[in-house]
């Protein structure tokens, strides 16, 4: 809106809260699930926090278009397909259904797009071709490896050293001791398949794509060379943020998002929540006990940037607001409060603590309520 104050975001890559001024249309794109498990609340918190964002972006007069792919081919569900016995096609449709479903209930704004990445091998080989013809990749050991010494800019989003970064690409499937990198920090594009998994027909053989490739050839199919806005939880900034980056950028000479916005962890027991250690509370389980409105408003009261701990105190609390607010009655009090708050780098505590103060003031406070999705 004319003369509005621009909303204000935390940029990864900057490392600063600055303006967020996009065109009328704004190009999100923000990493889904791999769909070999259940979606738990540290999924729940991250797609809340994008669910909000559009919310206010849209209260300002712009079109969102928010890509989530998904990933439905990679090592960990492929592990995962394996165990089981499923073919992991099967896998990914049973959890994507759960997942979609459970998004549904939490009333987050429907994605604009939802490509998966078996969608998009086309895609994928096409774009690795254009990394190599632009001398940024390598083939050997019959993969295709992006060559991070011919990137200077590798490092751009996350700004680790190089010790942090070799330890991170160790513990999130990086495979630094890979014999076929010319350096362990070189991130796999194309591999070759084992003998049961998944492999398609390339010009470096049958194979299939690394993890990063996916979402650098999804979001620019659909949405094009440069996003406004890129993200997920914090954990994804490196390697895979950082990784998409540097393709991207290798392959098209443009530059690939504008702003990056992470969410943080969600812990349980000092740990944060994660498939690979089991310590999770699932959205589904919530849903069969609590308001889903109660569900959005457990995390709202985080402030979406920062690490924080789940415990069983959260869904009383967030309930008790709940039925406080809507014994308040229909209005519009707090509205410009809460429109503040949000563009405060999203500070979802302080639009909380504005709607309480209106409520307990017997104001109606139905509408700055729905700016967060709480009915």
């Amino acid at each position: 809106m004319p003369g509005e104050r621009a909303l204000q975001l935390y940029d990864t890559a900057r490392a600063a809260v600055v303006d967020f001024a996009p065109g009328p249309v704004v190009k999100m794109y923000t990493c889904g699930i791999t769909p070999y498990d259940a979606a738990h609340m540290g999924h729940a918190a991250t797609y809340l926090a994008y669910d909000v964002l559009q919310r206010r972006l849209r209260d300002r007069g712009h079109e969102t278009r928010c890509v989530r792919n998904v990933t439905d081919v990679d090592d960990d569900i492929l592990r995962k397909a394996r165990q089981l016995g499923v073919h992991y096609l099967d896998l990914a449709a049973e959890e994507m259904l759960r997942f979609d479903t459970n998004m549904a209930a939490l009333r987050l704004l429907p994605a604009y797009s939802e490509p998966r990445a078996t969608s998009a091998i086309p895609d994928i080989l096409g774009f690795i071709g254009m990394v190599l013809e632009s001398g940024h990749a390598y083939q050997a050991g019959g993969a295709v490896y992006f060559d991070v010494s011919s990137f200077p800019r590798f490092g751009q989003v996350s700004h680790l050293d190089r010790p942090t970064m070799l330890d991170l690409a160790a513990q999130r499937g990086g495979n630094p001791d890979d014999p076929h990198k010319r350096d362990p920090l070189d991130f796999v594009l194309w591999q070759p398949s084992a003998d049961d998994e998944p492999a398609w027909e390339s010009l470096w053989g049958p194979g299939r794509p690394g993890w990063h490739i996916e979402c650098s050839a999804l979001s620019m199919r659909e949405l094009g060379e440069t996003i406004d806005l890129h993200g997920g939880g914090s954990d994804l900034i490196f390697p895979h943020h950082e990784c998409e980056a540097a393709q991207s950028e290798a392959a098209t000479g443009a530059t690939f998002v504008r702003h990056w916005m992470h969410v943080g962890m969600v812990g349980l027991d000092g740990t944060k929540m994660s498939k690979s250690l089991g310590n999770l509370v699932f959205v589904h389980d919530l849903l069969k006990e609590w308001e889903p409105d109660a569900i959005r408003l457990a995390v709202a009261a985080h402030r979406y940037r920062a690490d924080w701990e789940w415990h069983d105190g959260l869904m009383p609390e967030a309930t008790g607001r709940l039925e406080r607010w809507r014994s308040a009655g229909p209005g519009d009090a707090a509205l410009e409060e809460v429109r503040g708050a949000l563009d405060d780098d999203l500070d979802t505590p302080a639009a909380l603590a504005a709607i309480d103060a209106a409520a307990a003031a017997g104001h109606g406070v139905s509408q700055a309520a729905a700016l967060l999705g709480v009915r």
